[in-house]
């Protein structure tokens, strides 16, 4: 198992959940508003009035098998809409109960 934690623009936030349901990744938990700044490009996200738009993230743990797919779906959601920003990150699980 892995575990997914994807950062993403609000405006992602639909089109993220149907990715999951077309996937079957049914469990995840949501986090609505996160603060940011991607590490290499990209405008902040900080909810005030100069940087006024905001991240959201979603936390996720699939099968080995499907890690793949998820991340290529979401790096072509991504390459669409660079401007918005969209990261993922993948973590093994070691023991989940």
């Amino acid at each position: 198992m892995k575990s997914v934690f994807i950062t993403f623009d609000q405006a992602y936030y639909e089109r993220i959940i149907a990715l999951l349901d077309r996937l079957s990744c049914r469990g995840f938990t949501y986090l609505d508003k996160v603060q940011g700044r991607g590490s290499k490009t990209g405008e902040p996200h900080f909810g005030s009035h100069a940087w006024p738009s905001m991240n959201s993230a979603i936390i996720t743990i699939v099968d080995d098998a499907k890690v793949d797919s998820l991340l290529d779906a979401l790096h072509k959601m991504d390459l669409q809409t660079e401007q918005l920003g969209l990261r993922a990150f993948v973590w093994n699980i070691e023991r989940s109960i």
